[in-house]
């Protein structure tokens, strides 16, 4: 390691040392993690202490986020569970369906007039990589407890799943675009290989991982340590596994989960193990961590630079994409609902932007897209901006929201927001997954 490296390192440990020990006291302030972590990016990289660079770390910057957003994209389809997605009258089920694919086609047309320069499939790279929502940058939105359980459970679904299907909407756009290395194997080879084989290979691997973990806990060979770093070795096998075969590790890491946690739940709970057994607990923690080192990378190679290069539309189109392209699709995916105006505005705003967008956006890069200029700027500006509003916002509305729904359930105690309580109460359970 030279000597810059090893001063970089020592600074990341010395943040991330003060950040968890002050980490309590700063969860009920407008102070979140990836604001921290984001802000010393900043000040670390080029247009700063210039100690980390995308030109001369662009490997070991890569590997961080696409191994962060492979787990977790396992973790989260590991714990999800058929129930979740009727959730409050299908709430996660319609954002998904419904929502995201509207916020995609609402970014596409959004950057048309915003963004000249760029090509029409260019323009629905944009909007693929900006519809996916972090629940990381405005955690305090989704734990309160006082915002109703089917809306933090509700946001907490859309935010684990949504990344993994804008997947083949970000690698089929990608094909589209001349010029490119995912361009000169086609739209069909792309399909076959990234969606197809990917699928297969994570299905496969995922299931057969969860039947082989039931098999070694009924025998009682395994150890609850080992359990957690066995989940750990299905997740990073599934990903390279289809990365080794040119396919999409994302989407194998994403369906591996899935289908992990089918074959892991198909066996009844050993005697004597307890209902608290938490298996994906460290891949959760380990995903956790290295999503956050994920905002240092993003502020010092990505952030940084950008705004050195800031115009009027490009911030348009930011506050727009975090308001009136996602505001809008939640707005519609709702209706019928009868969630009243506060929850519609509310699931409509939190819905930040975060590691599935940074790493699509270091992707593209690689990639070496013609417009990546202009479309890095934009994705890194949405994303900051998102970091810093979303974590400003977080704390203040769940106060006033819950102070909302506290109010009206007093007066209508039949409040369309209080469906799924109970259901809620029961997943607080021991064993029930926790949010990251």
């Amino acid at each position: 390691m030279s000597g810059g490296s090893a001063w970089t390192g020592a600074a990341v440990a010395a943040v991330t040392a003060g950040y968890a020990l002050f980490s309590r006291r700063l969860a009920a302030t407008a102070v979140s993690a990836p604001m921290v972590f984001t802000g010393f990016g900043v000040l670390i990289g080029p247009v700063g202490l210039d100690v980390l660079d995308l030109r001369h770390d662009a490997g070991p910057v890569l590997t961080l986020v696409e191994a962060a957003l492979a787990l977790v994209l396992f973790a989260d389809a590991m714990t999800v569970r058929r129930r979740d997605l009727r959730t409050g009258g299908f709430l996660p089920l319609r954002l998904l369906a419904v929502g995201l694919p509207l916020s995609i086609g609402a970014g596409w047309l959004l950057a048309w007039p915003l963004l000249p320069g760029l090509t029409m499939w260019e323009f629905a790279l944009l909007g693929a990589i900006l519809a996916p929502t972090d629940a990381a940058l405005g955690k305090s939105a989704i734990a309160s407890p006082r915002v109703p359980a089917v809306v933090r459970r509700g946001l907490h679904v859309e935010s684990g799943l949504n990344d993994g299907l804008v997947l083949p909407f970000f690698l089929l756009f990608l094909a589209a675009i001349p010029g490119t290395a995912t361009a000169e194997e086609g739209a069909s080879g792309v399909f076959w290989r990234a969606l197809v084989l990917s699928t297969a290979l994570g299905l496969a691997g995922g299931w057969l991982g969860g039947r082989l973990l039931c098999w070694s806990r009924a025998k009682g060979w395994v150890t609850r340590e080992w359990r957690e770093v066995f989940v750990l070795a299905v997740a990073f096998g599934s990903y390279s596994l289809a990365v080794a075969t040119d396919g999409s590790g994302f989407i194998s890491a994403w369906v591996a989960g899935f289908a992990f946690g089918v074959g892991l739940r198909s066996q009844e709970p050993v005697a004597g193990e307890g209902a608290d057994e938490r298996t994906a607990d460290l891949a959760e923690y380990l995903g956790g961590l290295l999503a956050t080192l994920s905002f240092l990378v993003f502020g010092a190679v990505l952030l940084g630079p950008a705004l050195e290069h800031l115009d009027w539309r490009i911030v348009t189109y930011a506050v727009l994409s975090l308001t009136v392209v996602r505001m809008m699709p939640v707005a519609l995916s709702l209706a019928g609902s009868r969630f009243r105006l506060p929850t519609v505005a509310y699931i409509g705003w939190f819905g930040p932007r975060g590691l599935a967008s940074i790493t699509f956006g270091l992707l593209v890069v690689e990639e070496h897209v013609p417009g990546i200029d202009l479309l890095g700027t934009v994705i890194s500006v949405t994303v900051g901006l998102s970091i810093l509003l979303h974590g400003v916002s977080a704390v203040a509305l769940a106060d006033r929201y819950g102070g909302w729904y506290e109010g009206e359930t007093a007066v209508t105690p039949d409040l369309r927001e209080g469906t799924g309580v109970a259901e809620a109460a029961e997943r607080r359970q021991p064993g029930h997954r926790r949010l990251r």
